[in-house]
């Protein structure tokens, strides 16, 4: 799955849902002269997910209806429709992103890595593990999953990222510690608990008895399903528990064990080695000095097209984005400005009739320029408590 690596106009960094999607926009508004390259496979991140994970966004083909998968990565097709699968996992979402490239022949090169990128007065010098390209402009679409915060704190290198974590089935012992409380330590936890495992599960604050309007800042639906079952099963539910507002500031390995200490120096004994839920970089790697960063050392995008501030031409895509506290963190989010960058590219090639070629990206959410979107949900009336118990009073009960 290698294209030509004659030099592109537009360069791709990454073959996961946002470089892909982005690639297939740009075709689409016209523009062919384009290259997406990749130092692993298409949709690499996916293949490395731990056995049992999969998607939280549901899958469902309404396309024919108006209504996008909210997995799809463009209008014309359905993970749902092509895997069978509401929830897929992260190997057969991979199948989904690979039969895109397939089906579209886009313009695909793997096993390529970019070791440098320079910005030059008129495009870029990017030099990669097979030669030097001198692209017209760079989209960074490398995603998350390889830059996992395994170092975040002291003495984290002692633990184990769950990135890293192939299948839970895998790891020896009865009884673990997870770092992280939400989605992706829950999905740890859940999985471990099921398979007879004791879990203590702890996390800064309580993320699974929050309720925002976000659904990038709360667990998902089918998260707390999940997490519902585990604590309404009289089996299941002793071996899970729940440990909030709890900060680990340092881990110290021990002979056989670990000791993990919380914000006020209170140390917790695992025996075995813990598990870090913590979340991942925002995988902009070598491209980081290129942008401008807020007082939260996170990086800003411009609001017209989620290209740097600081450097011209260089566009990002994927789930570090954010704009007005808004966070696009899952593939429908990120998904909705492939459009405006595709659009902003195009005009600059010079490319014609461009809204109208991206007509369908636009009438599908995929080319949303209202950044003050919807960030509150109000419904008619409050759901009844006996529907939607807290995970606590679950335990309770």
């Amino acid at each position: 799955m290698n294209a030509s690596l004659e030099q592109p106009r537009v360069l791709i960094v990454g073959a996961g849902p946002s470089g892909l999607g982005i690639s297939k926009a740009l075709h689409t508004a016209g523009v062919t002269e384009q290259l997406v390259v990749d130092a692993r496979e298409v949709g690499a991140a996916f293949q490395s997910w731990p056995e049992g994970m999969s998607l939280l966004s549901p899958s469902f083909h309404s396309n024919n209806f108006g209504l996008t998968d909210l997995n799809a990565i463009d209008p014309f097709t359905s993970p749902a429709d092509f895997l069978k699968t509401q929830h897929p996992t992260g190997p057969s979402y991979a199948k989904y992103l690979q039969a895109i490239v397939s089906q579209f022949q886009l313009p695909v090169s793997t096993g390529i890595t970019v070791k440098s990128i320079k910005k030059e007065k008129k495009g870029f010098t990017v030099k990669t593990s097979q030669g030097t390209i001198t692209p017209d402009y760079v989209v960074w679409a490398a995603g998350q999953f390889f830059s996992p915060k395994d170092r975040d704190f002291p003495g984290a290198e002692h633990a184990i990222h769950n990135s890293q974590v192939k299948d839970w089935k895998e790891l020896q012992g009865e009884s673990f510690t997870i770092i992280g409380g939400y989605e992706s330590g829950v999905d740890a936890a859940i999985n471990l608990v099921t398979l007879g495992k004791s879990v203590r599960l702890i996390s800064r604050g309580k993320p699974w008895t929050v309720d925002h309007p976000d659904p990038s800042r709360s667990l998902a639906p089918r998260t707390f399903d999940r997490l519902r079952a585990v604590l309404r099963n009289p089996k299941l539910a002793p071996l899970l528990e729940l440990d909030g507002d709890t900060t680990i500031k340092e881990i110290e390995k021990g002979d056989g064990f670990w000791i993990l200490k919380d914000q006020d120096g209170f140390p917790i004994t695992s025996m075995t080695q813990p598990i870090l839920a913590n979340g991942f970089h925002s995988g902009l790697g070598i491209v980081e000095d290129l942008f401008d960063h807020n007082e939260h050392d996170n990086p800003i995008f411009s609001e017209e097209a989620d290209e740097s501030t600081k450097t011209e031409g260089l566009f990002y895509s994927g789930p570090a984005l954010v704009h007005r506290d808004a966070l696009f963190c899952f593939i429908y989010k990120f998904r909705a400005r492939f459009g405006v960058i595709a659009a902003e590219i195009a005009r600059r090639l010079g490319k014609e009739e461009v809204e109208a070629k991206l007509e369908p990206y636009a009438k599908a959410g995929f080319m949303n320029y209202d950044l003050d979107c919807c960030t509150d949900c109000q419904c008619a009336i409050d759901p009844d408590e006996t529907d939607t118990p807290t995970p606590e009073q679950f335990q309770q009960a």
